[in-house]
């Protein structure tokens, strides 16, 4: 789980208003770090299928909120595509 300062400056970042936790942006945002944990601790636990599973769930989420956000607004999407270094 991430730390709650680290969601904050994650907020702060994306969100439009401070305590700004539902929109597109922000869950993205928070979506990558997650995953970006969870891949770290995949290099050092090959073989732990079980958290595998919730880390694919994890990225089909991340994807259908990019897939929605680019549908209303692309603009928004390809900043936080830029932001976030994500391929697409």
């Amino acid at each position: 789980m991430l730390e709650s300062e680290i969601k904050k400056e994650i907020m702060k970042k994306f969100g439009r208003h401070e305590k700004d936790t539902g929109s597109p942006e922000v869950q993205i945002a928070i979506l990558t770090k997650r995953i970006e944990a969870l891949n770290e601790h995949f290099k050092k636990h090959k073989k732990d299928f079980n958290s595998r599973r919730g880390f694919l769930k994890l990225i089909g989420k991340r994807r259908k909120l990019l897939r929605y956000l680019q549908q209303i607004d692309p603009e928004r999407y390809f900043k936080v595509i830029n932001e976030l270094n994500l391929r697409k």
